[in-house]
Formats: C-alpha cells, structure tokens, sequence
C-alpha cells in the first residue's frame, strides 16, 4: 500500500516549517511569469478546469450574502473567475506568498485580498459558506491539517472545493502525462522562468500528492461529508467538493 509524506516535500527541507519556507520563495520567484507558464504548459486548458469548477459552485455563488474565500489563491485567477460569477456574494483571495498576492491585486481594482497561511488562517471559526483552493493545496506542508484548518472556518453545511493536479487512471495516460511532467516541464519552464528547480518540484509534488481516492479518503478523515469528486481531461486533475457537516 502506498503511503503518502503529510505535505509538500521540496528537496533539501528537513521539516515541515522548511517546506513552507521553500514553498513560500519559490512561488515568490516565480510570480513574474507564473500565469503565461500556467497557460502554456496547460496549452490552455486550465481556463477550462477554472471555468468547470466555478460552474459547479454556481448555486452557492447565486446564494444572497454568501461569503466565499478561495486560498492559496495565487496570482488569483480562480478567486477572479468566483468573483465574476458571484452576484450578491462576497469573495476573498488570500496566498502566503506576497509577490503573488501582488500579482493578483494587479488584475482588479475591485478584489478583497489578504495575505495569510492556509494552515493558520486569521479568520473566526464558521465563516465561510465557500472555501475554494485550486492548484495549490497541495504545496501545503501539511494535508491533514490543512483539511482541518479549511473546516474550521467553514460555516455548517458549507463546502470546500479542492481543483489539484492527480494521477489518471488510464495506465497509459499516467507515463504519458509522466514523461510530459518530468522531461518537457522542467526544460520549458526552467528557461521561461529562469527557476529550474521551481518546475522540477512542481509535478514532483503532483506525483507525491495523493491519487483522487487517496485525497478523498483525507477529507472525510478530516471531518468533512458527501465527499465527491470529478476528473477532468483524462485524470489529470481532479475537483473534490466536501460539506461541512
């Protein structure tokens, strides 16, 4: 049976406030071209993956008054795509990495963004009817209490969506999408970002990071019920949704 490290494990940390240091400067020397390597590696199809996800949350953005906080937000275009969707709910993007958070400030003059850790989140318990997270928790230093801490701020029967990077289950799609990640990935965004090693712990993270059962079996660990999930283009990624009891 495979078992899984509780979080993020770049080379070279040694303990899981290491990890979150990494974590933190890498994405933080990456923001300048985060978005245009995001859509070229994905040829695109992350727009879809954002756009999927938004559309399966709609009855909870149409909701009057809700309260909507995506982390790990990045360069913020999940928390944009919530926000555009929403009509009398109110969205906020945090990250704990500034440079991202800038990035994301730079895109609106509308937004409500914070920076925070998403494992200490400053934020009351029961405040959320919405917590979203895309193509970020799994650069948590730790997962379960990750899970925890996302639960906490929830309000009572509301929902965390997780969008991640996850293993197909075609055999086949998984070596092919395998060497992709492995071989193509770093060399492009190495030379794009002038950061290397940043996009060589990247799918090292999505292929350390547990498979869509795996991830679903986490969150109901973690308190959470009706626990669910879609795969998108072949397996690559995956959307998990989870209630609050």
């Amino acid at each position: 049976m495979l078992t899984h490290p509780p979080g993020a494990t770049p080379a070279g940390a040694e303990t899981e406030r290491q990890a979150s240091v990494w974590v933190r400067d890498m994405f933080g020397r990456i923001a300048p071209r985060y978005d245009l390597l995001n859509h070229l590696l994905s040829l695109n199809i992350d727009r879809y993956w954002r756009s999927r996800t938004v559309a399966r949350l709609a009855h909870i953005l149409e909701r009057p008054g809700a309260q909507v906080l995506d982390v790990c937000c990045g360069t913020g275009d999940l928390t944009l795509a919530l926000n555009s969707h929403a009509q009398s709910a109110h969205v906020f993007g945090s990250d704990f990495c500034r440079p991202m958070l800038e990035k994301a400030k730079s895109k609106t003059a509308n937004g409500h963004w914070f920076e925070a850790d998403a494992l200490d989140l400053p934020i009351a318990t029961a405040s959320f009817h919405l917590v979203t997270t895309a193509f970020g928790f799994r650069n948590l230093a730790n997962y379960s209490e990750g899970l925890i801490e996302l639960r906490r701020i929830l309000k009572p029967g509301g929902t965390l969506a997780i969008l991640e990077f996850s293993t197909p289950p075609s055999p086949l799609v998984a070596r092919a999408y395998g060497f992709y990640s492995q071989a193509i990935l770093p060399t492009i965004g190495g030379i794009i970002s002038s950061a290397k090693d940043a996009y060589t712990y990247l799918p090292e993270s999505v292929r350390k990071f547990p498979d869509a059962d795996g991830l679903a079996k986490q969150m109901r660990d973690a308190g959470f019920g009706n626990v669910r999930y879609e795969r998108m283009t072949a397996g690559i990624v995956a959307l998990h949704l989870g209630d609050r009891c």
